[in-house]
């Protein structure tokens, strides 16, 4: 989780053993220039099917080039661990593909997955906590399912801010007590930003080329940022929840990254589905090509609005940077006409108390389901990380806060509600007095926090680069079961602007 309204205002050695030179075809000594690390889904499903590369050969490339970069070299730290059965997987997958079996578009391809998200394997789950080393998860998380029933190799966990940010606000994003603190790939000293840090700066770094990240506020529009990729938050109760450590089901979703528009939606295409488990999910549309409209003329004849102020208390005039002028200039470029807007900021009093009241419930529920563990309450794990306060030695403030919260779930989930209708309101209310297909920002705290309080969804693009050598992104976000027509858009844009750079992994 991140705050990023509050922000803008003030088994691994195994598999690390694998030889450098392992790919006779592409020599791990030019890495950083090597085409196969920044493939896109298309192009390996090509290079599987010419017979040129198999889905074991993609695994041990990608295993290499981590070891070198993110455990030695920059040491980006976004991988927190590997599947010491991935190159297993990997095998059985190119041997369907020798038979003519093919899942799909992610037949043999690598993907990430944040240390959130249950695998019913040999690697943990544990939000980068030392006190959820254990036993690992009984069963995948339904999004893990769908993706292995899609064909991918799930090649490792990415590194994330502990609990989701949750540990404590305030301390660095990206850092946790089991993985340590992450690195931009872009400026190692740079921000990572967000919860999901560790799943952005993997793909940008050419670690996989795609992975999972979740979301509460801002925690995988912002990381895409920071780390120049593409990100999707979808709908709330899109894609399921189920067999993710939680913050909270009222604010929580998974979604994706990847370096394209196109490789995302191929994700999201995997990921859809009913989950019987979680009630939010009973109203998603499925069956979905999320790649259907995508076009590069996709934007023609749409208008788009943009927020020039939000008005009320806290609010501000928002001061437009070079990228984001030169971006609206695409979009019109490409046959959208632009609406400027002043948007009313809802009042979000109490929203950081209804998130902790709703973690305070459903993190023990989660725990409940879950044996072999250090600690199975809030109160062990505060007293696991007093006695093992690790040798960065940061505190728990705010999981103390949360222990000694009152708020029961029905109150959390009423405060929420609240929060909710507010922001629906008013982004409805723009949406339809303009006639409005879709909004679009600077990635700015404000914006990210309106998609998520309403529960809508939200893509996160690539713009440029900045002064200092980092990312800077522009932030697409539209009304409820929008994603198919913000992809469209979003890829319109992408194929019109070309702004995606690869990291110089600059001190």
């Amino acid at each position: 989780m991140k705050f990023p309204l509050a922000r803008n205002v003030g088994g691994l050695a195994q598999v690390m053993a694998v030889s450098l030179t392992v790919l006779a075809g592409f020599p791990f000594a030019d890495a950083a220039d090597s085409p196969l690390e920044y493939a896109s889904v298309s192009e390996l499903n090509d290079r599987m099917a010419s017979g040129e590369l198999t889905s074991v050969a993609l695994v041990q490339h990608l295993t290499a080039r981590i070891a070198e970069l993110d455990k030695q070299g920059p040491a980006i730290n976004a991988i927190i661990e590997l599947n010491p059965q991935a190159i297993e997987i990997a095998e059985v997958l190119d041997e369907e593909r020798a038979q003519g079996h093919l899942r799909g578009p992610l037949h043999g391809v690598a993907v990430l997955l944040k240390d959130s998200v249950d695998t019913a394997d040999r690697m943990q789950t544990s939000a980068g906590s030392l006190a959820m080393v254990g036993q690992p998860a009984a069963d995948d998380a339904f999004v893990v399912k769908r993706l292995r029933d899609a064909g991918a190799v799930i090649l490792g966990k990415t590194n994330m801010s502990e609990w989701a940010y949750i540990r404590e606000m305030g301390l660095p994003h990206g850092w946790s007590g089991r993985g340590g603190q992450g690195k931009n790939p872009h400026v190692l000293s740079g921000e990572i930003c967000g919860s999901s840090s560790g799943s952005a700066a993997a793909v940008a770094a050419g670690f996989a080329p795609l992975s999972i990240g979740t979301e509460t506020n801002g925690s995988i529009s912002c990381p895409a940022t920071a780390n120049g990729v593409v990100g999707i938050k979808p709908t709330l109760g899109l894609l399921s929840r189920t067999g993710i450590i939680p913050i909270t089901r009222l604010q929580d979703t998974p979604g994706a990254f990847g370096r394209s528009v196109r490789d995302t939606a191929l994700m999201f295409n995997a990921l859809q589905g009913v989950d019987s488990a979680d009630s939010a999910t009973a109203e998603a549309p499925t069956g979905i090509d999320y790649t259907l409209l995508l076009a590069e003329d996709a934007l023609k004849d749409k208008r788009i609005g943009y927020v020039t102020e939000f008005v009320g208390e806290g609010g501000v005039v928002l001061t437009p940077g070079p990228e984001y002028l030169e971006a609206r200039a695409v979009l019109t470029r490409q046959g959208a006409t632009l609406v400027p807007l002043s948007m009313r900021l809802p009042d979000i009093g109490g929203y950081v108390d209804a998130l902790k009241g709703g973690m305070k419930h459903e993190l023990p529920a989660y725990l409940a389901g879950r044996s072999g563990l250090p600690i199975q309450t809030l109160q062990e794990l505060i007293e696991f990380n007093q006695a093992n306060p690790g040798h960065d030695g940061y505190g728990q403030k705010t999981l103390e806060e949360i222990n000694a919260l009152s708020m029961s779930h029905e109150e959390a989930q009423v405060l929420m509600a609240r929060i909710n209708k507010d922001f629906t309101s008013v982004l409805d209310e723009q949406l339809s007095e303009h006639n409005l297909d879709a909004l679009f920002a600077e990635s700015d705290g404000y914006s990210q926090f309106f998609a998520a309080a309403a529960g809508y969804p939200a893509i996160t693009l690539p713009s440029g680069m900045g002064d200092a050598g980092l990312p800077t992104s522009v932030f697409l976000y539209g009304a409820r079961w929008s994603e198919p027509k913000l992809f469209a858009m979003a890829y319109s844009y992408e194929q019109a602007s070309m702004k995606l750079q690869h990291p110089a992994f600059k001190e």
